[in-house]
């Protein structure tokens, strides 16, 4: 703001000329119909108050609930770093979105000299919190108490939306559970090169529910970690919480590279239903060889098909034998038949070998609400413990207060993961209204990034949102107030 545009010919059309303007132009509208939903799930209002914060009240210039708020919306509306709280701070969308005071009170603006405002009272925030009072959520976050209670945030967030949307606990929920890859840059505590990524990464695990598409829970892990590492705890922890306010029963759904005796074991100790891929090795070649000669002839206009040949395995690591199904695929053009194998607790009386398949095929439907967290929010986990020397181009002082990094990254983590569940409340009632499927990237593109004016008539502020758009937030807004809580 204040900034002056020097005016310039453009080549192609000497009519035009470029301005800068102190007018209440925007294009992150979106932060203001996301912050509606996160108010009617009543997520923040939930988490603030259970985080530790060792801050002096009578230094606060910007409440816990409103930093939450900034980090939520900035990581929803596509912002990765804290340095877009700077960037952002004259932005009157995002003044007005994450503010906790009402009416047009965080519109207003003080005068400044060399970007510090002249009114120092603190409970008057000048625009978005600085880069630095970011950086010092992500500490606050960052430590052990704080980052599981945001954990826990996040399945609290998708039980909400789905008692909400559908008006009750589920009768049956698939927990899908994977680890994904971040790709991280420089030397990031905990992360190591990953032969099978062939990147420097972290290794986190992740659970969403299967029939919503919710992110139900996500752990940071160092990057030299397997994949199963500590799966048994996270997926115990995780059917508890889901059971009691997500769905009446819950079981779990996995890739090849989780099951083992311990976790298989232990998930049969709890009596907890699981799914899962098997990796192929010498014994199961053995015995998925008799089944995997030439097929017999079929006509070319026949669809491909697919055996099903139940069995019995108890692999040499394993306690007992556990049910497993032999899946033989036929591919057309290719003259070999392809296989897999699958394990599960279900017996074939209570699940059919076929019905098993499409069950598992499912998972590509999870993997794709995962990729869309590390695609379209994109987590940039990017903390280093290393003392910051400069701030807006000014030398800071020297400090000692050490910095957890990894901390740091988990909290930025599971953050994203919350922006990535309010960004898919806007998603279903968009697909809700609209009767037709809707990306993330979509939602964001043709919906939350548009620009607006926002006009200030007497004590109300007016957002004028481009006309393209207004059918599709008149939609958005209709069935966000529908959204009742009913909180106990």
């Amino acid at each position: 703001m204040g900034e002056e545009l020097t005016q310039r010919p453009l080549e192609f059309n000497g009519s035009i000329r470029i301005e800068a303007r102190r007018e209440r132009v925007t294009s992150e509208t979106g932060a203001i119909v996301l912050r509606e939903a996160i108010d009617r799930l009543g997520i923040v209002r939930w988490l603030a108050p259970r985080l530790y914060d060792p801050r002096d009240p009578a230094l606060i210039t910007h409440p816990l609930a409103e930093l939450l708020h900034t980090a939520l919306l900035l990581y929803a509306q596509g912002w990765r770093d804290e340095d877009d709280a700077d960037a952002l701070r004259d932005d009157p969308a995002m003044r007005l979105a994450v503010s906790t005071r009402r009416g047009v009170a965080p519109l207003e603006m003080r005068p400044r000299i060399e970007g510090q405002a002249l009114d120092r009272n603190p409970l008057h925030p000048d625009g978005l919190a600085s880069q630095p009072t970011m950086s010092r959520l992500l500490s606050l976050m960052g430590g052990a108490g704080n980052c599981a209670v945001a954990r826990m945030a996040i399945l609290e967030c998708a039980a909400r939306r789905i008692t909400m949307m559908n008006g009750a606990k589920l009768k049956y929920g698939i927990l899908d559970v994977d680890s994904l890859p971040i790709e991280v840059e420089g030397h990031q505590p905990g992360s190591a090169h990953n032969g099978h990524y062939h990147a420097r990464i972290y290794h986190p695990i992740v659970a969403t529910m299967a029939q919503t598409g919710d992110l139900l829970d996500v752990r940071l892990r160092p990057g030299f970690v397997g994949t199963a590492d500590g799966a048994l705890e996270f997926i115990l922890g995780l059917v508890d919480d889901a059971e009691r306010k997500l769905c009446e029963k819950a079981a779990v759904r996995f890739d090849a590279g989780f099951p083992s005796e311990d976790l298989l074991a232990g998930l049969e100790a709890r009596e907890v239903d699981f799914l899962a891929r098997l990796r192929n090795n010498p014994v199961l070649d053995r015995m998925a060889a008799p089944y995997l000669g030439a097929p017999p002839p079929r006509r070319p206009d026949d669809a491909p098909r697919t055996w099903f040949h139940e069995m019995s395995y108890e692999a040499a690591s394993w306690s007992h034998a556990r049910r497993i199904v032999l899946v033989v695929l036929e591919r057309p053009e290719e003259l070999f038949l392809h296989h897999f194998w699958i394990v599960t607790s279900w017996t074939a009386d209570q699940i059919r070998a076929q019905d098993l398949l499409a069950h598992y095929r499912q998972r590509g439907t999870a993997e794709g609400h995962m990729g869309e967290l590390m695609d379209v929010l994109a987590p940039a986990l990017s903390s280093a413990p290393r003392a910051k020397s400069h701030y807006r181009g000014q030398p800071v002082e020297p400090h000692d207060s050490p910095c957890d990094a990894y901390g740091n990254n988990e909290a930025r983590l599971v953050l994203n993961a919350l922006a990535y569940n309010i960004l898919h409340v806007a998603r279903l009632l968009l697909e809700k209204a609209t009767q037709e499927g809707w990306s993330l990237r979509r939602v964001r593109e043709r919906v939350l990034r548009i620009p607006a004016r926002i006009l200030l008539h007497g004590r109300r502020a007016i957002v004028a949102v481009a006309a393209y758009a207004a059918r599709t937030w008149s939609a958005l807004l209709a069935q966000l107030a529908h959204l009742r809580l009913v909180e106990s």
